[in-house]
């Protein structure tokens, strides 16, 4: 039995582990990249923003897993790096479903990344994968956008899993990364009125999730990768100092400061999102690190 996946982005934070676990679970994995010689794994040649793919990375797989997007808290939001955020990801899923609608390949499923920021800032209302995207918000505009051109594939009859990813938490990158640096500097403190919620998965739990996806037919349509349990980004503070055993020094960081530092960025630390993980539990997914803490120590524990 061939089990060959094709993974777009896959030397960014979640295709570099994915693409371990994927191995390790026994399958192949090859990716498609602008340089493909630069990887351990197979790697086709493609180049989203000319429109440019080789015509045998599609042929190759059983499964592909699209990642593809550049980093959204890379940088100031200035008006290039929105259209740039934006278009690595339309960009990148158009060209897969434009190669997926000629036909004569085998792919059996197409799991494509999503993010929560569809939802923007919704206080400490839960929200679920029926809640509508949000008005005039940047990155609800690039989420729909994006989760419409996954949309396509499914239009040409192949299985189609799309993932509202939370704030991924690993000690290699994303956000985890900064918030830590701060709190080891024991300036830690909440961000803005610390009472927005942050809804987050471990990177293993979030790769588990795509491989499990991946595997079986009955996972099809919207789901949110989110952790169970979403807190507060104060309690979220406040746990991770626990874990570097480091104390909790400033008041709140104030939300005019954050804007003025990171500009419209601040959104992704200011908007509270609260996000239920009911229908990926429904599907009979096993979360690993259901809880803040023990997610956090699995990174930290020898701290």
């Amino acid at each position: 039995m061939s089990r060959k996946v094709l993974i777009t982005g896959g030397t960014g934070l979640i295709g570099t582990r994915l693409a371990e676990m994927l191995i390790d679970a026994g399958y192949e994995v090859a990716l498609l990249s602008r340089h493909p010689g630069a990887s351990r794994y197979r790697g086709f040649r493609w180049d989203p923003q000319a429109g440019a793919i080789d015509g045998a990375a599609v042929t190759y797989a059983d499964y592909i897993i699209n990642l593809a997007g550049s980093s959204v808290s890379d940088g100031k939001w200035t008006n290039e790096r929105k259209r740039e955020i934006l278009s690595s990801r339309l960009a990148g899923t158009k060209l897969v479903a434009r190669e997926l609608a000629k036909g004569n390949h085998h792919v059996q499923a197409f799991i494509s990344a999503s993010a929560i920021g569809i939802y923007g800032d919704q206080d400490d209302r839960v929200v679920n994968e029926q809640t509508p995207p949000a008005p005039n918000d940047f990155l609800a505009e690039v989420c729909q956008q994006w989760e419409a051109a996954a949309q396509s594939v499914a239009e040409g009859n192949i299985r189609t899993a799309i993932f509202r990813i939370g704030i991924v938490l690993s000690p290699e990158g994303g956000a985890l990364v900064p918030l830590a640096r701060v709190v080891k500097m024991m300036a830690g403190a909440p961000l803005g009125s610390g009472r927005q919620y942050m809804s987050w998965i471990h990177l293993d739990d979030l790769c588990r999730l795509l491989i499990q996806s991946l595997e079986e037919n009955t996972w099809a349509g919207t789901y949110n990768a989110v952790s169970p349990n979403p807190v507060t980004n104060q309690e979220f503070t406040k746990t991770l100092a626990e874990v570097l055993h480091r104390p909790l020094v400033l008041p709140k960081v104030p939300e005019f400061g954050l804007k003025l530092v990171m500009g419209e960025m601040s959104e992704i630390v200011l908007a509270s999102q609260r996000v239920s993980a009911e229908k990926v539990l429904h599907q009979g997914f096993t979360y690993e690190y259901p809880e803040l803490k023990p997610a956090l120590e699995s990174f930290y524990n020898e701290a």
